[in-house]
């Protein structure tokens, strides 16, 4: 089912001091930061040769990401992010096995369809779909 790793997403307590962190002291390519407002986030990517991280900060006083970061105030690994190539039949194979998917289909940051699993269903760690383009 699963491609390739997409992103490593990491919730920041500042956004702009991640984005300079990584861009000025270790060089890499940063995007300017998006809001998702379907999903409580404002959003920056970090380019690296053979994947991405996701910087991200809550956008908004129901934002998941405030939750998290007020149990981790210094920031921390938010989610893992994989490419598969069709989401709908990835969904029904993991409801089939019991996983708890937390949402509908619906575009991410990159405008293709995304899926979180319940993190006590993948061994602590929440999990990202994203449908490959």
């Amino acid at each position: 089912m699963l491609n390739r790793v997409n992103h490593v997403a990491i919730a920041v307590p500042d956004l702009a001091v991640a984005a300079a962190f990584y861009r000025d002291v270790l060089g890499a390519e940063v995007s300017e930061p998006v809001d998702l407002i379907d999903h409580g986030v404002t959003s920056i990517f970090v380019q690296i040769s053979n994947m991405k991280l996701e910087l991200l900060a809550p956008l908004g006083e129901n934002s998941p990401i405030s939750g998290y970061l007020a149990k981790n105030p210094a920031g921390g690994l938010h989610h893992l992010c994989f490419e598969v190539k069709d989401i709908q039949g990835s969904t029904a194979v993991l409801e089939a096995s019991g996983v708890r998917v937390l949402n509908q289909p619906k575009p991410g940051a990159h405008g293709r369809p995304i899926i979180f699993m319940h993190p006590k269903d993948t061994f602590g760690c929440l999990l990202e779909l994203e449908e490959a383009s």
